[in-house]
């Protein structure tokens, strides 16, 4: 399986980004779909995902700023977000879980400065 994420970049403190995951394989056969982020020094942490058919889920930190979502047709995992502050700015993972594996794409920087 591939991932292969894209999308990140650099924008300013309320400004928006929309990243793309393409998966190699059908979305379907997933069990679960997430994003992660590692900023610099820290630990990986899990953003937002997708569980079973359509149930969603976020971290606290982005609740209410990013939405995940696919595209089923194109096998592409996306994540809106809105409202980029400063500590957004990591390295954006993509992830598929289908037991007993995880999947993950290669990572795209997003960095939030003025």
């Amino acid at each position: 399986v591939q991932l292969q994420a894209s999308g990140g970049g650099l924008v300013q403190p309320g400004g928006s980004l929309k990243l793309s995951c393409a998966v190699s394989e059908s979305i379907f056969s997933f069990d679960l779909v997430r994003w992660f982020r590692q900023a610099p020094g820290k630990q990986r942490e899990f953003v937002a995902g997708i569980f079973g058919r359509n149930r969603t889920g976020y971290a606290d930190s982005v609740k209410g700023r990013f939405t995940i979502s696919r595209d089923n047709a194109e096998n592409t995992i996306l994540l809106q977000m809105n409202s980029l502050k400063p500590e957004d700015t990591a390295v954006y993972y993509c992830s598929t879980f289908r037991n007993p594996h995880t999947y993950w794409g290669q990572g795209t920087l997003v960095t939030v400065s003025s």
